[in-house]
C-alpha cells in the first residue's frame, strides 16, 4: 500500500512556485530521504504533506486520505520531529513524555511511555530536566514524543542536526529500528546519514523534484565515485 500519494503538487506563494508540479509515491514502511540546497523546495513540500499548509494544486493522498478533504483524519496519523527540539525545558523526560500522553489521550498510558523509555534507552536521564540535557539526548527524546501517539508516518527533519559524531551514530541505530514499522520521510544536509538510512532518495532543485532513487541508482546515473558528488551534480543540472 502507498502511505504518500503526490500528483501534480504545486505551491506558489503569491506568483512565485515554491514547487512546480511535482509528483511521487512512497510506500508504506519506507524511509524517505528529501534532499536539496536552501530553497529548494523541501521545507515547502513537507510542510504540505505534514498538513500545515494547503497546497495551490494538485493531489496528495496519505494513507489513502486527501490532504484537503480528510485533514483532520491525516493529522491522527502522522507526527513531526521538528529540527528544533520540541521538548518542555523544565520538565523531566519522564513528565515531557507523560505530558505529551496526555494531550494525544493515549490509552494504556504508562505502557506506551514504557515502551519508548526502552526503545530510546531513556532509563538514566528520566527524572533529569530536559533542559541540562545534551544535544543528542535532546534529541532522542525528542523523537521518542513525537512517536507516543503511534504515528503511521513520521517527518523527520534534520535530527541529528548539530549532534557530535557518537551522538548522531546513536540516533541512526534508533531510527533504523523504526525502519519497516512505520514510514518516515527525512530531511537532512548530511549525505552520509541519507546514504546510510534511506531506502530510496529524492533530490529537489528550485521546485522540481529532480531525481528518485537509491543512493547506488543515483550514484550510478550521475556517473560519479561517491553519493555526495551525484547529490551535487544532480542538484545542479550536471555540475561538480
Amino acid at each position: 500500500m502507498l502511505a504518500i500519494e503526490i500528483n501534480n503538487l504545486t505551491k506558489k506563494f503569491k506568483e512565485k512556485k515554491a514547487i512546480n508540479s511535482i509528483n511521487l509515491t512512497i510506500d508504506e514502511g519506507e524511509l524517505f530521504a528529501l534532499l536539496g540546497t536552501n530553497g529548494a523546495g523541501k521545507t515547502t513540500t513537507i510542510k504540505i504533506l505534514s498538513t500545515l499548509i494547503l497546497p495551490t494544486s494538485g493531489k496528495v493522498k496519505i494513507a489513502g486520505l486527501d490532504i484537503i478533504k480528510d485533514r483532520q483524519e491525516i493529522k491522527k496519523i502522522l507526527n513531526v520531529s521538528p529540527q528544533e527540539t520540541a521538548i518542555a525545558p523544565n520538565l523531566s523526560v519522564k513528565e515531557n513524555l507523560e505530558f505529551m500522553a496526555g494531550v494525544y489521550q493515549i490509552k494504556n498510558k504508562e505502557k506506551k511511555i514504557n515502551e519508548l523509555i526502552e526503545m530510546f534507552k531513556l532509563e538514566e536521564v528520566l527524572k533529569q530536566k530536559a533542559k541540562t540535557l545534551s544535544g543528542g539526548w535532546q534529541r532522542r527524546v525528542s523523537i521518542a514524543i513525537s512517536l507516543i501517539n503511534e504515528p503511521k508516518i513520521l517527518f523527520l527533519d534534520e535530527p541529528t542536526l548539530g549532534l557530535d559524531v557518537i551522538a548522531r551514530k546513536e540516533l541512526w541505530n534508533i531510527i533504523k529500528k523504526l525502519k519497516g514499522k512505520i514510514t518516515i520521510i527525512l530531511t537532512t544536509h548530511y549525505m552520509e546519514e541519507a546514504e546510510s538510512l534511506s531506502d530510496r532518495i529524492g533530490i529537489m532543485s528550485k521546485g522540481n523534484l529532480v531525481d528518485v532513487g537509491t543512493s547506488e541508482e543515483l550514484i550510478n546515473k550521475s556517473g560519479t565515485k561517491n553519493f555526495e558528488d551525484a547529490f551535487i551534480k544532480i542538484a545542479t543540472g550536471g555540475e561538480l
